[in-house]
């Protein structure tokens, strides 16, 4: 594959991504009907919404950002929901506090928060640990049956710069308890942020832009044939 053809998947790749983070947010959020109900009155998910200003919808506190007027989900309660496994939290990723307390679950994988840079608290029955181990929260306590994580730590360095695991020329980022994403410094682009120089934003929209025209030609064109041989 040439170096355009590879530029024009990755770009394809990343427009067919966020499109879609788009569209999740804008219509009804699954997740907060996951489960009958809506948010816990007086629980902790219900009592931050109050103090922030938020609107309960099933089993989320959402939030309408100013510059969109998109709802985003800033909290999120499926405590006592007889859950006995949690795989996709996806649509949640802008949650600042999500309870899954009193659920019958045996094993979360960290994964499941891979993204949540804005999560500070976390409320999980007592058997799980806090996603990304201890080391990723301020502070870890069990009372009872549940257990808490909070304040969470950035697992980039203290300046939040340049990371040991980031390659040179590239910037890091928190992306969840224990994860972080390298992006590259405004002055480089490409393959490990090698390339200096600003991306080449023209070209790559003009190649997915033509490249757009020439499938939908095609299809339309095949289409006319199969509608004539009817």
């Amino acid at each position: 594959m040439t170096a355009n053809g590879r530029l024009f998947t990755l770009v394809a790749v990343v427009f067919v991504i966020s499109y879609g983070n788009l569209v999740c947010h804008a219509k009804e959020s699954e997740i907060c009907l996951m489960c009958n109900g809506t948010v816990v009155n007086g629980s902790a998910v219900w009592n931050f919404c109050v103090s922030s200003a938020g609107e309960i919808d099933g089993r989320c506190c959402l939030q309408k950002y100013n510059t969109s007027g998109v709802d985003f989900i800033t909290g999120l309660d499926i405590s006592q929901c007889n859950l006995s496994t949690v795989e996709d939290l996806s649509e949640a990723t802008t949650a600042v506090i999500i309870d899954l307390s009193f659920n019958p679950i045996s094993n979360l994988s960290d994964l499941v928060f891979q993204g949540f840079s804005q999560l500070s608290y976390v409320i999980l029955p007592s058997n799980l640990t806090c996603p990304g181990g201890n080391a990723s929260w301020e502070k870890t306590e069990v009372k009872g049956e549940v257990r808490r994580c909070e304040g969470q730590i950035n697992a980039c360095n203290q300046t939040g710069h340049i990371s040991l695991d980031c390659p040179q020329n590239s910037l890091c980022a928190p992306y969840g308890p224990g994860f972080f994403a390298c992006s590259c410094d405004e002055s480089f682009h490409g393959y490990k942020c090698l390339r200096e120089g600003t991306f080449p934003t023209a070209k790559v929209f003009g190649i997915l832009g033509g490249s757009t025209v020439l499938v939908s030609s095609l299809l339309w064109v095949t289409q006319r044939r199969k509608a004539k041989a009817l």
